[in-house]
């Protein structure tokens, strides 16, 4: 008999929103270290209005990056979370998350909005947050690629 040797995909969806762009250049790293993490792993990036609960159930473990807000997520995070929460709260116990929350002057607030919901959810945090306050670094992108990766490499090898 012959074995189908070839691998399933994995599924990773990075879920983001970016108005002035620099929260953007962080998920650019999350996408380039999972891309760079090899394995197979498929991963889709999305807006954080455009994706649903699909979308979600689509995948075995997320990353999110948002902007700090008045002290909270971005509103189109939260309008994410708002339209996914009922339909994904029995159908995705366990799933493993990542997060990059970027803020001119504190993230304490977004950090803990998205935690709060996502212990909800009850997702499981796979990886300390990426946060940034005030200016993208060399060492904060370097962070965000880093979680990308240790993300994308956890899923390929069954960890997460």
């Amino acid at each position: 008999m012959l074995w189908d040797t070839e691998a399933v995909a994995r599924h990773l969806l990075v879920v983001h929103h970016s108005r002035t762009g620099t929260t953007a250049v962080l998920r650019d790293d999350v996408l380039a270290g999972a891309t760079d993490a090899g394995g197979d792993v498929e991963v889709r990036s999305m807006g954080a209005f455009d994706c649903g609960p699909d979308d979600v159930c689509w995948s075995e473990a997320l990353v999110l990056c948002t902007p700090a807000n008045f002290g909270y997520m971005s509103g189109a995070l939260k309008d994410f979370f708002e339209r996914i929460y009922h339909a994904c709260l029995d159908r995705t116990a366990g799933l493993p998350y990542g997060l990059v929350v970027k803020g001119d002057t504190d993230v304490d607030g977004a950090v803990a909005s998205v935690e709060r919901i996502a212990a909800g959810l009850k997702w499981r945090q796979v990886a300390p947050p990426v946060t940034v306050v005030g200016a993208v670094t060399a060492e904060t992108r370097a962070a965000a690629r880093e979680l990308g990766a240790m993300v994308a490499a956890s899923l390929d090898a069954g960890i997460i």
